[in-house]
């Protein structure tokens, strides 16, 4: 694999600073983007916001859902926001059989899966309290992983939007159906029968 490096200019609360990332390996990514703390944000929902890379673009909102694009790759983001209220642990143990599966820990906490399905690869990147699923081909992946963790690490929560919701019964409604409608993933409780049938449909397709 061709190693790529890529020059990113990070606009942090500290000011500026530009950061190599060897492309052609998923841990350097992770390390590097996800140990970046900033305040980027260029999207905004209902209780929540975060940080659209360049290159990426955004397409629909289907409640706590988001659906993003680029290069032929869709992105699904569900903003788990029940998780962060109540700051529900991730529970993820690594699994030696798939092509990648790692736990990420720090202040933040997630998960990385990569399940090879038939020719292509899915990726179900958990971090921050959100979640990213998308179906790519196997030289896609490094990619859809820098764009993912910049999405991901940049997600923001209004915690007074997010408490009047919840008084609302908005946010548990909508936790009693992801939970019905779970994933393959055993320890994921926050994707939902949308993008589990939208990545089906993808998958169909190609």
């Amino acid at each position: 694999m061709k190693k790529l490096i890529i020059l990113l200019l990070c606009i942090l609360a500290t000011g500026c600073t530009i950061v190599r990332i060897d492309t052609s390996s998923i841990d350097n990514i992770l390390s590097v983007v996800l140990s970046k703390e900033n305040n980027l944000y260029n999207q905004v929902g209902k209780g929540y916001k975060y940080y659209v890379p360049r290159g990426v673009s955004y397409m629909d909102t289907d409640e706590l859902n988001d659906k993003l694009y680029s290069n032929g790759v869709y992105y699904y983001l569900y903003i788990d926001a029940v998780s962060y209220f109540y700051k529900i642990k991730t529970n993820y143990q690594e699994k030696d059989n798939l092509y990648y599966s790692k736990k990420i820990e720090g202040s933040k906490e997630g998960y990385l899966e990569i399940t090879k399905e038939n020719d292509k690869y899915r990726i179900d990147f958990m971090y921050n309290y959100a979640k990213i699923e998308a179906l790519v081909n196997k030289n896609e992946i490094e990619n859809v992983i820098l764009n993912a963790s910049y999405i991901l690490s940049t997600v923001k929560f209004n915690d007074n939007v997010i408490e009047l919701m919840l008084q609302e019964d908005y946010l548990t409604n909508r936790e009693e159906k992801y939970d019905t409608f779970a994933s393959k993933n055993p320890e994921s409780s926050i994707t939902g029968e949308t993008y589990d049938a939208d990545i089906e449909a993808e998958n169909n397709e190609n």
